[in-house]
């Protein structure tokens, strides 16, 4: 999936959701771009990195930094997706 597809798929997916709304695309790649950054402007996680904070996103995961690198620890929610044990 690229990021033009993520985005199409996020703002159906927000419709959808209960008292949900239609997002439109700029404001989902606005968000993406701020939260995940570019090369010219870090992100808002890729400056927590480098601060030497971890990024707690709950059941689905969390960024941190190891050995210098950004590193990925799936949530329980998420891996038990990923294995089909939930849904």
């Amino acid at each position: 999936m690229n990021k033009a597809q993520l985005i199409g798929m996020t703002a159906r997916r927000a419709a959808e959701l209960p008292g949900g709304r239609q997002l439109a695309p700029e404001d989902i790649d606005r968000v993406l771009e701020t939260l995940f950054g570019t090369v010219e402007h870090p992100g808002t996680i890729a400056e927590a990195l480098k601060a030497d904070e971890t990024v707690d996103l709950g059941s689905f995961g969390s960024f941190h930094t190891a050995d210098g690198t950004a590193a990925f620890r799936p949530g329980r929610a998420l891996s038990e997706y990923l294995q089909d044990q939930v849904g």
